[in-house]
């Protein structure tokens, strides 16, 4: 993974209340993984929205 210090405004009491709500332990670490959250989220729509009608699931009505 690469790194690049920066410097950017931030809402401390939010960070502090996503750190807590991740189960993380700095505000860093709560960015880096609402970063993932995000990116992950996004790729699952993308991916629906790509295969959306083309896919069926068996066992569901089971």
């Amino acid at each position: 993974m690469g790194a690049t210090m920066t410097s950017i405004r931030l809402d401390t009491k939010l960070a502090d209340e996503a750190a807590e709500l991740l189960g993380v332990k700095s505000r860093t670490e709560a960015i880096h993984a609402a970063l993932r959250e995000v990116v992950a989220l996004k790729r699952f729509q993308k991916l629906m929205s790509r295969n959306a009608g083309k896919r069926s699931f068996s066992g569901l009505d089971e």
